[in-house]
């Protein structure tokens, strides 16, 4: 019989976490044939596992000879290997997808054995991407979140003034510690903390995912960008703004302004076609178009140190924060309803950095629900 093998545990496998709902610390194999879920665990785990899975067959380490093996002399990774091959046999799975991540060391044991394992990455990225409602609330949870996260960086930048040598907070000199600190405290709070590395960036600091340091400009674009994850679900969020304090110095407000317009019409234009169907790379080529017929480079037409769009317009999310489907140059596969999408067109040039909007978007049977909730001005609000 042909089916599904994951291994691994669900803090740090999106594909296991998607099937069996639990933090789970320790490794796992996890089995479906015909509709049927087989979970091997050890005792510590087996009745959380029972209650989030019911139906599922529950296999335990201990059960299928480890400690015999360990006595014989093998180390724990050989142990757990025989016991892993042994479930296997009991389960009669000959044929198995795995993902592309499994790990050699077991899947050569299996293979002595004689079972077929074949690595199917898009089949397994399938099953998650159409999101279970726990994991669609757990998304909401955190991007309102990455909203409470965004409005106290705004809310620390409209107070900022400019100075010589960049903006100004109560007498001292803002820097961008500052405000990611800001944000990720107010990500916390509501239950959906963000890394260390989540970006609040200018030209001053560089482009890419610089998350940046130091002094933040006046009058030039700054860029923050976050991406907390809900504690409850490990479900994350992802949304990006661009603010700015004061007013451009006058050979760069006409630039701006267009790179404003520009994204947030790629933006609009981008999500008004999401539906069940089309590609990532439809999209993109949409956003494209645009930028191209504004005299803008993209990745399409080739890289240019000197900026425009020289990204992909987005990504999926969900039990990880960059996950299939694709949205650029390699975006084939279609929406699926139950697919959640970030959108985030926007150009850069390296004389003022750059103006990006991003939002996060859930794929329904008629188009799609844009999530994120919060203003796109330039000007930040108290």
């Amino acid at each position: 019989m042909r089916g599904l093998l994951l291994y691994g545990d669900t803090e740090r496998s999106a594909a296991l976490r998607h099937e069996i709902p639990l933090a789970i610390l320790d490794a796992l194999l996890f089995a479906e044939v015909e509709g049927q879920r087989y979970v091997l665990t050890t005792r510590l785990e087996s009745d959380r596992v029972k209650e989030a899975l019911p139906g599922a067959e529950v296999l335990d380490y201990f059960a299928l000879g480890y400690k015999e093996f360990v006595a014989d002399g093998m180390s724990q990774g050989e142990a757990s290997r025989e016991v892993e091959a042994r479930a296997m046999r009991e389960i009669g799975l000959r044929e198995a997808i795995v993902a592309a991540d499994f790990p050699l060391a077991l899947g050569d044991r299996l293979r002595e054995d004689g079972v077929v394992l074949v690595v199917d990455e898009a089949a397994v990225d399938l099953r998650r991407r159409k999101k279970s409602p726990a994991e669609i609330e757990g998304i909401r949870a955190a991007q309102r979140a990455a909203e409470a996260g965004m409005a106290a960086a705004s809310a620390l930048l409209a107070r900022a003034v400019p100075a010589a040598g960049g903006l100004e907070l109560d007498g001292k000199p803002l820097l961008a510690e500052d405000v990611r600190a800001a944000l990720r405290a107010a990500c916390a709070e509501h239950g959906a903390p963000c890394p260390p590395d989540v970006i609040v960036s200018s030209v001053w600091q560089g482009g890419g995912h610089e998350p940046g340091s130091g002094r933040l400009p006046a009058g030039l674009p700054i860029h923050v960008d976050l991406w907390p994850r809900d504690e409850v679900s490990a479900c994350w969020a992802d949304m990006a703004r661009t603010l700015m304090v004061g007013e451009p110095a006058p050979e760069h407000a006409e630039l701006i302004a267009e790179q404003a317009r520009l994204a947030r019409l790629a933006l609009e234009q981008a999500t008004a076609a999401v539906r069940p169907g089309v590609t990532g790379r439809e999209l993109y080529d949409l956003a494209c178009d645009l930028f191209e017929s504004h005299g803008y480079a993209t990745q399409r037409t080739g890289d240019d140190e000197e900026g425009g769009f020289q990204f992909a317009l987005g990504h999926g999310v969900g039990l990880e924060v960059h996950e299939a489907p694709g949205m650029g140059l390699a975006g084939r596969d279609p929406l699926v309803v139950g697919d959640v999408i970030a959108l985030e067109p926007g150009l850069w040039d390296k004389s003022v950095g750059g103006v990006v909007s991003e939002d996060l978007v859930l794929v329904t049977e008629t188009g799609c629900e844009v999530l994120t909730n919060f203003p796109y001005d330039l000007t930040p609000a108290a």
